[in-house]
């Protein structure tokens, strides 16, 4: 019987297959972005497809890092997820308060 806090490896799979599909809806939400700067030469879709990019495509290769080289502490790969998402909001705060 599993405790309450653990889980097995298919939950884990699952999970891990769960948060693949919200980084691929993600980056196709900044692809779209990126589509309508390129359309209408608008500054402001270029910075929200830059922040919709860093938010959901970055963390995906930092993870594969880690998973790479297991000595990498979990706490400083969640400081850097943490900082390229703290990044990413910021390009799209710029994105939203900018003139166009």
């Amino acid at each position: 019987m599993l405790e309450p806090l653990q889980v097995d490896g298919t939950t884990t799979a699952l999970l891990q297959g769960y948060e693949m599909v919200g980084a691929a809806l993600g980056l196709f939400i900044a692809y779209l972005a990126y589509r309508g700067y390129r359309r209408n030469d608008s500054r402001p879709m270029l910075y929200l497809a830059i922040g919709f990019g860093i938010i959901l495509g970055l963390p995906i290769p930092v993870v594969a890092i880690s998973l790479l080289f297991p000595s990498i502490p979990g706490p400083a790969v969640q400081a850097i997820i943490q900082t390229v998402e703290i990044g990413g909001l910021c390009c799209i705060i710029y994105a939203l308060r900018m003139e166009p």
